[in-house]
């Protein structure tokens, strides 16, 4: 009778006791996957950036598959092949060839919620044609620093080593040109500035081109470099200054946004400003009454940095996979050109 009635109790606790085992063997398990070494983690996904029509030409680069590689952005791939529209992971257009009419924007093909990039490294001067563009674009890939893809024309990286030293110096100053327009600031400050200062001018403006591989050697045996920009904008900064006068080893003598932008790319002793003058006169006595213990101390920069140029388009737009986990979704570019003109 007493085993009888202990029956169903003992068959409880027996069960009772498999679950507690059970579940020591399931927090055991548990336990060894955590602390396990992982296994290969799972491949991140390519991201594929369609180039809708290659900047100022028709005819694009090659891309290989390790085109964005060799600039230190993996799992990149950029593309031409307007085949891949619909299942590109964003498009990008540059503007120039809007602006032209040489492209056309594919609106009735564009598949549901496909990021749209716009690109420019032009100035608003130089840029028209935007307010056909409201609602459009989702991104936008420019030399502005609140760009979504910032893309300046060059910057300054810590630098360990000896640098070059710098060319020997005969002339005082100079000024590569190609477009010379008198209703321009920049012109109306050259002339003001000849009276007072000796400017040797170079470029298809004053007759006298200078090759690609030319430029950089005929201005580092000046002291001053005119990097006086086309037209003056927020952050619009270009080659002018980097490569014609910081890789050049000359001091520039830059006309374009305010100093303060400036100094948020390079040392405020690396550069002289003409807004810092009351009158051109009074900047052509700084230039050519400094001293050559002056002058050195516009390259102390040269010690602890270098110059790198962004001019490859290829690395451009590699940067937009490089800035694609991080860039807004439901972002929309309503008035671009109110943007832009800002």
């Amino acid at each position: 009778m007493n085993n009888a009635g202990h029956g169903p109790t003992r068959r409880l606790r027996g069960l009772g006791g498999l679950a507690g085992v059970a579940l020591l063997a399931a927090l055991w398990l548990l336990w060894q996957l955590g602390s396990a070494p992982q296994g290969t983690p799972a491949p991140q996904p390519t991201i594929t950036i369609l180039v809708w029509h290659w900047p100022f030409t028709d005819q694009p680069p090659e891309l290989p598959g390790n085109t964005c590689t060799r600039y230190g952005i993996t799992h990149c791939h950029l593309s031409t092949n307007r085949s891949l529209l619909a299942s590109a992971d964003a498009v990008v257009f540059h503007h120039r060839e809007l602006q032209t009419r040489r492209s056309h924007l594919p609106l009735a093909q564009r598949p549901q919620g496909q990021p749209w990039v716009w690109a420019s490294m032009e100035s608003p001067s130089h840029t028209h044609g935007l307010s056909h563009l409201r609602g459009i674009f989702n991104w936008v890939l420019s030399y502005r620093r609140d760009s979504d893809i910032f893309v300046p024309y060059g910057r300054l990286e810590p630098h360990s080593g000896p640098l070059p030293p710098l060319p020997t110096k005969s002339r005082v100053a100079a000024w590569v040109v190609s477009n010379f327009q008198e209703r321009q600031l920049r012109a109306r400050l050259y002339r003001q500035l000849v009276p007072h200062l000796q400017v040797d001018v170079f470029g298809r403006a004053n007759g006298r081109p200078l090759c690609t591989s030319c430029l950089v050697p005929t201005v580092a045996r000046y002291r001053f470099y005119l990097s006086f920009e086309n037209s003056q904008h927020r952050d619009y900064i270009t080659e002018k200054f980097w490569r014609n006068a910081l890789v050049a080893g000359t001091v520039p003598v830059v006309l374009g946004p305010p100093r303060a932008t400036y100094e948020a790319f390079a040392p405020a002793d690396a550069f002289v400003h003409v807004d810092d003058f009351g009158s051109a006169q009074e900047l052509a006595a700084f230039l050519t009454g400094m001293n050559e213990s002056r002058y050195r101390r516009f390259f102390a920069w040269r010690d602890r940095l270098r110059v790198r140029l962004f001019t490859d388009w290829r690395e451009r737009f590699c940067a937009i996979c490089d800035r694609y986990p991080h860039l807004p979704r439901n972002q929309v570019y309503e008035d671009l050109e109110g943007w832009f003109q800002a």
